[in-house]
């Protein structure tokens, strides 16, 4: 079933600017500036006063997933301009002591499992880490960059070739954008 016309709006506050070219969206706010760009071949975008606007004529299944896509991502990008997205890690040590460790846009996770080769994870720009005690705060302004920076530190203690019944050290999520775990 087609929809004959799908409109879809997402509006920003006053502290909050949106800019429109062709299918690249550029939203900025007091935590910076992001900009994304959809490949959606028949989605147009457009700004309405206050509004990001995204339309279809003669929509589909799939354009209307497209738009709800468009949508959630425009709707981050404005929640992370305005405050940051935070995901928070917790190590969990029960055999060796760790020790983490954040220098320039590396972490680095120190005798895991008493292992001597410290294991190391990238850093995204825009994303800041901190270690405080037993917990890891992630915090930056694009979700994406933000996941995939928590998602990083917590398989840098994926367990292999081991009964993990047992060995149940690691750095595990506790807290992320919208939802507490």
């Amino acid at each position: 079933m087609r929809i004959p016309k799908l409109e879809i709006e997402v509006e920003f506050p006053a502290n909050v600017k949106a800019e429109v070219a062709g299918k690249k969206v550029k939203i900025t706010g007091p935590n910076g500036t992001l900009e994304r760009e959809f490949n959606f071949p028949l989605m147009a975008l457009s700004l309405e006063g206050n509004a990001v606007k995204i339309a279809f004529k003669d929509a589909t299944r799939k354009e209307k997933m497209q738009a709800g896509t468009a949508e959630a991502h425009i709707a981050n990008m404005i929640l992370g301009v305005q405050q940051k997205h935070v995901y928070k890690l917790k190590i969990c040590a029960s055999h060796f002591p760790m020790t983490a460790a954040v220098t320039g846009d590396t972490f680095t996770l120190k005798n895991f499992l008493g292992e001597k080769i410290p294991r190391v994870a990238k850093i995204e720009p825009g994303v800041s880490v901190k270690v405080e005690g037993q917990e890891i705060t992630v915090e930056g302004a694009d979700i994406e960059k933000t996941g995939m920076v928590a998602a990083r530190i917590e398989q840098v203690t994926k367990i292999s070739k081991r009964d993990i019944r047992i060995f149940q050290d690691g750095i595990y999520m506790t807290k992320k954008p919208k939802k507490d775990i």
